[in-house]
């Protein structure tokens, strides 16, 4: 057998998200499996201001993720975390601000997240839940090559 075959991994990521959205409009229904959320655009930009926006959903992902993930070592470790809390901001940044960064010109996305956590941790776990942050899944997916098949049905 010949050709070229890809690997599906199931991530067990549970039901299909399906959204639909009216197009006078941008408010969204989405549904996950047995929930229902709404997703929407500022007033400001024409939207009804119904839900949060794209962006507020893509950060809400990752600091979901990496609560999770951080809580999830430290409860393995035995370590006495009592709570994380993980704030971000997304903006767009001129590239040539970006120290760090290996694209050099233009606009690229920047993604601010900070991370408290609450307990009497030692100065190395600290350390330690800051690294594991940064292996959460959605953190290694939104800084990996991403690959979004798109088909009209």
């Amino acid at each position: 057998m010949s050709g070229t075959h890809s690997v599906r991994k199931d991530t067990g990521a549970g039901s299909d998200v399906v959204v639909h959205g009216r197009a006078g409009g941008f408010a969204q229904e989405i549904t996950v499996g047995s929930h229902h959320l709404k997703g929407d655009e500022p007033v400001n930009v024409g939207g009804t201001d119904t839900g949060p926006g794209p962006y507020d959903f893509l950060l809400a992902a990752l600091g979901t993720c990496t609560s999770m993930t951080v809580a999830m070592y430290a409860r393995r470790k035995g370590w006495p975390l009592e709570a994380v809390t993980v704030r971000l901001r997304h903006s767009r940044i001129h590239a040539a601000d970006c120290a760090e960064c290996e694209t050099r010109e233009g606009l690229l996305d920047r993604i601010e997240r900070d991370i408290y956590f609450d307990g009497d941790l030692t100065t190395e776990q600290l350390l330690k839940l800051q690294e594991i942050a940064d292996k959460c899944p959605v953190h290694r997916t939104l800084t990996s090559e991403i690959n979004i098949r798109t088909r009209t049905v």
